[in-house]
C-alpha cells in the first residue's frame, strides 16, 4: 500500500499589528517556535513585553480565527497560513503611545559644539571656502564697502529731497510701475537704511502703513508699501485713469 505524507512549509509569513500603534510589520517566522518564544520575538516589533501580550489570529478577510493562548504550544500547531495577521494586544499601553513624537526628548547641539565638529556642513564650507566663508580679495572687499556706502548716501540724499504728500511713481525692477502718494520718509525699525512709505492708488501694496506692529502712516490694507528711495520718483503723477482728455470721454 502506497504511503502518503502531508508536507507543510516550515515557516509562515504573517503581518504583525499591535494595539500600541497603527502600522503593521510583515515578517516570516519558523513554525516550530513556541508561543512563548514567539512573543519574545514580537517584543522588538511592538514595544510590548511578552508577559503582557495577548495574541489573536485574523484571516485575509480580517475575521478572527483563534487566539494564541498556550505559551507551550508550537506556532505551527495553530491554523496559521501565509498572509494572515497576528494582532498583539497589550492592555498596559495606550493606543498610539509610541507614535506621539512630542513626548520624545530631542537632542539639541549648542553652537559651540557644532562649530567644533569636523564632519558638519559648516566645516565642509569652511574647508572649501564656500558661501559666507568664501575668501574675498582685500581690494575687492574695500570696493564693495565703498560701493555700499555710496549707495546708502545716495538713498539718504534722495529721501531727504522728498516731501510728505508728494505724488510719486514706484519703479521696482521686474515689477509693474505703480503710482501713489508719499506718506513716510526716513529710517525704520524693520530694516536698516532709508525707506519711502507709499500710499498706492490701488490695492497693490503689502500692508496698511504698519510693519512689525509699528504704524508709520495710515492707509487701507493692501494700499501701503515701503520702497527704497532709489526706486521712487516724485513729480506730476496723477492717478491713472483720472487724466481724461476730451477724446478719451465717450
Amino acid at each position: 500500500m502506497e504511503k502518503f505524507s502531508v508536507v507543510t512549509q516550515s515557516q509562515v509569513n504573517v503581518r504583525v499589528t499591535s494595539s500600541a500603534n497603527s502600522f503593521g510589520t510583515e515578517k516570516r517566522f519558523p513554525k516550530d517556535l513556541t508561543i512563548a518564544d514567539f512573543k519574545n520575538k514580537l517584543e522588538l516589533l511592538t514595544g510590548s513585553t511578552s508577559g503582557n501580550m495577548k495574541l489573536e489570529v485574523y484571516d485575509g478577510d480580517n475575521k478572527l480565527l483563534c487566539k494564541l493562548d498556550n505559551d507551550d504550544a508550537l506556532l505551527g500547531s495553530y491554523p496559521i497560513e501565509d498572509g494572515m495577521r497576528i494582532h498583539v494586544i497589550d492592555p498596559t499601553i495606550k493606543i498610539g503611545e509610541f507614535e506621539d513624537v512630542s513626548k520624545v526628548e530631542k537632542y539639541e547641539m549648542s553652537e559651540d559644539d557644532y562649530a567644533q565638529k569636523t564632519d558638519s556642513v559648516r566645516a565642509f564650507k569652511e574647508r572649501n571656502k564656500l558661501g559666507r566663508f568664501k575668501e574675498v580679495d582685500p581690494e575687492e572687499q574695500k570696493r564693495l564697502e565703498e560701493e555700499k556706502q555710496r549707495k546708502e548716501q545716495e538713498n539718504k540724499e534722495k529721501a531727504e529731497s522728498m516731501k510728505i504728500g508728494e505724488r510719486c511713481e514706484v519703479r521696482v525692477p521686474n515689477q509693474p510701475t505703480r503710482r501713489g502718494t508719499v506718506k513716510y520718509v526716513g529710517l525704520t525699525d524693520f530694516k536698516p537704511g532709508y525707506w519711502v512709505g507709499v500710499h498706492y492708488d490701488e490695492p497693490v501694496g503689502k500692508n496698511n502703513g504698519s510693519v512689525g506692529g509699528k504704524k508709520y502712516f495710515e492707509c487701507p490694507d493692501k494700499y501701503g508699501g515701503f520702497v527704497r528711495p532709489e526706486n521712487v520718483e516724485v513729480g506730476d503723477f496723477p492717478e491713472e485713469g483720472l487724466d481724461f482728455s476730451d477724446e478719451d470721454e465717450i
